[in-house]
């Protein structure tokens, strides 16, 4: 039975990808719909204020533009 050797890196370089490639490393941005408060939220968090433990977060509008098509 053979043991696993990881490939060797540097250390900063590792765990940047480590984040990128399994999500944790981005957040999305909530507000709470009790007490207004900025919640940032990472992959597998509970859906809950930090401030006041309500549990209804609503998303934050993209500053990207967004652009459709009408006919």
């Amino acid at each position: 039975m053979s043991t696993y050797v990881p490939p060797t890196t540097t250390a900063a370089a590792t765990t940047t990808t480590t984040a990128a490639s399994t999500g944790e490393g981005r957040s999305v941005d909530y507000t709470c719909g009790d007490c207004n408060a900025a919640v940032s939220l990472k992959r597998g968090e509970p859906i809950r204020c930090r401030s006041c433990g309500h549990r209804v977060l609503y998303k934050q509008r993209t500053n990207r533009m967004v652009q459709f098509e009408a006919r």
